[in-house]
């Protein structure tokens, strides 16, 4: 059980922080932070350089810890969140990631979520530390915050889309 967990952790939270790098770098395909700028204004976002740094560095810093195995309740939560926004953005293509679908960020909150639930393993940070076993009400809660942390987040940073035929605003001040 340990080393699928291991295996789970690495692949998971090494996905989830280059996901990442790519907002804010030009490494792993990404398009430097004015790209990912450009990709949060373009999917309706406020915040412009601001949300894609927080994004990004939500997303390097989760997946790194979560491959660690360092306080992965937390660090699960936080990949939910910014996993969740992710399928927001994706919803109205469907599922299916051949159609630009929510599925690869899906399994990213399923993945996430079950680690908060499981816990990392004994080949972890939180083993070497003794932080293992989490309670399950930490999971639990990680779970619930996490998805609606990122709801939240959609809610507070998202514009709603402009009327047909009208050009929106100047996006200078975001």
């Amino acid at each position: 059980m340990d080393t699928g967990l291991l295996v789970l952790r690495l692949v998971a939270g090494l996905l989830v922080a280059g996901h990442g790098v790519q907002k804010v770098s030009f490494r792993l395909g990404g398009k430097g932070l004015a790209g990912g700028t450009e990709e949060f204004r373009r999917d309706g976002f406020r915040g412009g350089r601001l949300t894609a740094l927080a994004a990004g560095g939500s997303q390097i810093g989760a997946g790194l810890f979560l491959a660690a195995g360092l306080l992965t309740p937390m660090a699960a939560m936080a990949a939910m969140g910014v996993m969740t926004v992710a399928s927001t953005v994706k919803w109205h293509k469907g599922l299916w990631v051949q159609d630009d679908g929510y599925e690869y960020p899906m399994v990213l909150v399923v993945i996430s979520a079950a680690l908060a639930l499981t816990g990392p393993g004994r080949w972890s940070a939180d083993h070497v530390l003794g932080l293992t076993p989490w309670p399950l009400w930490l999971g639990v809660a990680a779970i619930v915050l996490g998805p609606a942390s990122g709801l939240l987040t959609r809610a507070v940073l998202h514009r709603p889309a402009a009327p047909e035929g009208t050009r929106p605003h100047a996006q200078a001040a975001d």
